[in-house]
């Protein structure tokens, strides 16, 4: 975990204008600098740079976010790869609490890691150079539908037919200084036989075979994928897990979709390297693949953060229905009720290459558009086969759903979800949560439940909108508060029994803030808290407003000595009420007195 003191260092360090400025053209506007929206697609600017705030703002789409935000969000980094992006731009290092690693240590494997992507880069040049002097690859891939312009587009290149093709690029595999980033890099073979002098033999993994380059979010290639042209087996070769590269978290053809997803709001995930240059080639951009694996857990959340809709397409026999079944458990720790996920199956006979070739493009979006969704596939495979009409099929397919339901997430799908197999098996909602381990206390389903305790409010009021708006703008205004604020504010004292558990949250992470933090810095450890949400919401109505400093400090006084009335008139009403009754006690109507004389008082000094 990044300590959130070096994130709040690091924002103060970096300027947010110069981050998005190397993939947005901006222009200054007033405070702020304007450009066109890199998240979809406009013709006139409503993204917004604040260099106040440290700050982007897009009024079409609603994105936002901090410099690091804008990383995640556009070339669809995690959040450690932004922030290590970020540092490494202003001469920081990441201190990882986990990271045990000496300092020595640390640089010595990032000394390694930069030799082994500078090998990479001048293999792909390599290879892209022997592909122009190759006629029997140049002639497959026009076989295969594709330009030139495509072929460059994605780095395509040609191992040629040679043991040791790469020694020409780099000099003898028998030196090891030069042979030992090679093997490292997995682009040679060290083998068991030895030469007379005792060196190992070495020779080239990838041999006549297409090169497709694998390439990471910041478009640095990390390994290579080699198609056969003929029948030679294995179809694909894939590079070894290295230091650089992983099968289980990389997806092929990421870097080149990005831009594509955004603009067609979906990414479409194929089975082949092949599928997804074809089908940027015909017009689907937005394709990518994994890499000779299943579908995993991290390739579903690099999918979701750089879109809300995700669409598998696979074969449509029992091969490809098994291999979107192991997509879709993959899936399932994921989704969320604002995440679309669907599964399309083409014929068997079709992959999605040959299924445009021959029904057109009309029919293939037609066909994505019709997709399965999640839920109907999830129901569909743990009902299919099944006799419902009878006890056995209906218990067995609660069965097979329970693993499945346990691994989502709480929320409005999932209970959707449980609705529907509810009906298809006879029984009621709660009497699935109760089966599938749902519920903390199955023993209380079909039971009268009494209503819980209410809950400190969490929600907060417009005066108390406006008083967290002002605090992220300026968190020194914390300061401010005096003992009756707190005690009303943090401990709840007073009277105010439905105070805000965000604002309460708010002014502790005020207090707790040591030196100057800008409001990028501040709203980044926001959106780490249970209240990310609120604050997103304060967040983006400041973005539409200049505040300065002065007004927002008497703003905040004047809001704080509000909050503090409300308390009292809420006994004053109390006790009005029980005047009327006549109940009311020569006690209760000096107290009411004095609540009048009081409030009147706190609002000659607001």
């Amino acid at each position: 975990m990044i300590p959130q003191s070096f994130i709040q260092d690091l924002l103060n360090r970096v300027d947010i204008v110069d981050v998005v400025g190397k993939y947005v053209q901006l222009k200054k506007g007033g405070a702020n600098f304007m450009g066109l929206c890199p998240f979809h697609n406009e013709k006139s600017p409503s993204f917004t740079v604040s260099p106040t705030k440290q700050f982007y703002h897009c009024f079409g789409c609603g994105a936002h976010g901090s410099a690091i935000g804008f990383l995640m969000e556009y070339s669809g980094q995690s959040y450690p790869e932004a922030v290590r992006e970020l540092a490494q731009s202003v001469g920081m290092t990441v201190p990882e609490e986990r990271d045990r690693l000496p300092p020595g240590q640390r640089a010595e494997q990032q000394a390694r890691s930069v030799a082994l992507s500078d090998v990479m880069s001048r293999a792909t040049d390599f290879y892209r150079r022997q592909l122009r002097t190759a006629p029997q690859a140049i002639q497959y891939l026009k076989g295969r539908g594709l330009t030139g312009e495509i072929a460059a587009q994605f780095g395509l290149g040609y191992a040629p037919d040679d043991w040791q093709g790469l020694e020409t690029v780099f000099g003898s595999y028998r030196d090891d200084n030069i042979a030992a980033p090679l093997v490292e890099a997995g682009l040679l073979i060290e083998s068991d036989k030895r030469d007379p002098d005792g060196k190992p033999r070495r020779y080239d993994r990838f041999r006549d075979r297409i090169m497709f380059p694998i390439r990471n979010t910041k478009g640095a290639v990390i390994g290579f994928g080699g198609r056969v042209m003929g029948q030679g087996e294995p179809k694909y070769l894939n590079s070894p897990e290295t230091p650089l590269f992983s099968k289980g978290t990389e997806l092929y053809g990421l870097f080149e979709a990005r831009h594509a997803i955004r603009e067609t709001g979906y990414v479409l995930v194929v089975e082949g390297y092949m599928d997804v240059v074809a089908l940027a080639q015909l017009g689907f951009a937005n394709a990518v693949a994994t890499l000779g694996t299943a579908c995993t857990p991290v390739h579903v959340q690099k999918l979701l953060r750089q879109t809300d809709a995700v669409v598998f397409s696979f074969d449509g026999d029992a091969a490809g229905r098994r291999a979107a079944r192991r997509a879709l458990e993959a899936c399932l720790p994921h989704v969320a009720d604002n995440k679309t996920i669907r599964f399309l199956f083409l014929p068997a006979e079709h992959d999605p290459d040959s299924y445009v070739r021959e029904e057109g493009t009309e029919a293939f979006a037609t066909q994505v558009r019709n997709a399965m969704p999640l839920s109907r596939f999830l129901l569909q495979s743990v009902t299919e086969e099944l006799d419902l009409r009878q006890p056995e099929g209906r218990a067995r397919a609660q069965y097979e759903a329970k693993p499945l339901l346990q691994a989502m997430p709480a929320g409005g799908l999932r209970l959707q979800i449980v609705r529907e197999l509810a009906d298809a098996t006879g029984t009621t909602p709660a009497e699935i949560e109760a089966i599938c381990g749902l519920r903390s206390d199955p023993a209380r389903v079909g039971r009268f439940e009494k209503p819980r305790p209410r809950a400190r409010r969490q929600a907060p009021t417009g005066l108390e909108q406006r008083v967290i708006q002002l605090l992220m703008c300026y968190p020194a205004l914390s300061a401010r508060l005096d003992d009756d604020a707190r005690a009303l504010l943090l401990d709840g004292e007073g009277g105010m029994g439905g105070e805000s558990e965000v604002l309460s949250h708010l002014v502790s992470a005020c207090d707790g803030l040591q030196g100057e933090v800008n409001f990028a810095a501040f709203s980044e450890q926001l959106a780490q808290s249970p209240y990310a949400e609120v604050y997103a919401g304060a967040r983006t109505a400041v973005l539409k407003e200049e505040i300065e400093e002065e007004p927002a400090t008497h703003e905040f006084d004047a809001a704080i000595t509000k909050l503090l009335a409300e308390p009292l008139r809420r006994e004053l009403d109390m006790l009005q009420a029980e005047v009327v009754a006549g109940t009311a006690d020569e006690a209760a109507k000096q107290r009411m007195r004095w609540l009048v004389g009081e409030i009147h008082r706190r609002r000659q000094l607001g």
